[in-house]
């Protein structure tokens, strides 16, 4: 079109001046449009940056999508969802397993086993995001405790959600909580009761620091889980409850948190805007023997006693 303009202003009869000044408006009117244009796709473009932004800050895990259709994205090993358990409690039979209780072909499997348990690095950043907002935690000061309760987990051979999802229930993941028995820490440990579990860690005062306290919880959680027989019984030594009848619903509130940590460490879209849980009023861990009460024949005898003193 612009070539036919050219050659029907040249077999015209406008003199060279107006033919100059006929181009000239119409370059004038083509660079302009051009611009307009150009302009119109970068406020497009500038609008659905934006867009992606907000859905990406709402949606934490549509981040992790994006990153995946690029080429350049690293291709690692996912756990399935079908691999997630979906039992209320976690199944610690493999981890807890010591390595001489086990042949080779039985300790394959629980590497296997162990490898679900523990996740990859994905899984491990869906967790802490999500817990990150759940209990409006800095995500820096959450990655370090998530990062430790993993590294813990893998050492002693026990599930980390296990191990986070008690840390949420007892503090809200807050590290310096401290109840009015004396329970402290992430994991409100009575640091006075197993005062010699953190003498390689620094003494008592080491109650406060997240990886100390989070490695003797860890141990205790995992001792109270081998002696009970299952992970409700040690829940329910855990804090304190071992002679009652119920445990208030502590075990079912840990076990509930644990399984929300299990659908997001699958990738699934667990909401954070149901209200937090309240710090657990942690109870004394093996404290002394109560007495027990006097039974029918032992007042009987004391009676008669008084009765004999009475008559000397």
């Amino acid at each position: 079109m612009f070539q036919r303009f050219i050659l029907a202003v040249q077999q015209s009869n406008f003199s060279s001046t107006d033919t100059r000044k006929a181009l000239s408006m119409v370059a004038r009117d083509t660079s302009s449009g051009l611009f307009t244009t150009l302009r119109n796709l970068l406020t497009l473009a500038g609008v659905i940056a934006m867009t992606v932004l907000v859905m990406m800050f709402v949606k934490p895990e549509l981040t992790d999508k994006f990153k995946d259709l690029s080429p350049y994205a690293e291709v690692d090993e996912e756990t399935p969802a079908e691999a997630v358990a979906t039992v209320p409690a976690p199944d610690l039979a493999h981890l807890m397993k010591a390595p001489g209780q086990i042949n080779s072909d039985a300790n394959l499997q629980a590497s296997e086993e162990e490898a679900k348990i523990l996740g990859n690095t994905r899984q491990q950043q869906w967790v802490t995001t999500w817990l990150a907002k759940r209990y409006r935690v800095a995500t820096d000061a959450t990655n370090m405790l998530v990062s430790a309760a993993y590294l813990t987990a893998k050492e002693i051979k026990i599930d980390p959600l296990l191990i986070l999802s008690v840390m949420a229930i007892e503090s809200g993941l807050n590290p310096f909580a401290e109840s009015p028995v004396g329970a402290q820490g992430l994991m409100q440990v009575m640091s006075k009761v197993h005062h010699d579990k953190f003498q390689d860690l620094g003494g008592v005062k080491a109650a406060l620091n997240p990886v100390a306290n989070i490695r003797v919880g860890a141990l205790i959680l995992k001792d109270y889980v081998t002696r009970g027989g299952s992970v409700e019984a040690g829940l329910k030594m855990y804090v304190g409850a071992a002679d009652a009848d119920n445990d208030s619903g502590y075990g079912a509130r840990v076990l509930n948190e644990y399984k929300r940590l299990k659908d997001v460490s699958a990738g699934k879209n667990v909401p954070t805007f149901f209200s937090a849980p309240a710090p657990v009023q942690a109870r004394p861990i093996e404290t002394a023997p109560v007495a027990k009460p006097e039974t029918t024949e032992a007042k009987a005898t004391i009676e008669a006693n008084k009765d004999q003193v009475a008559a000397l």
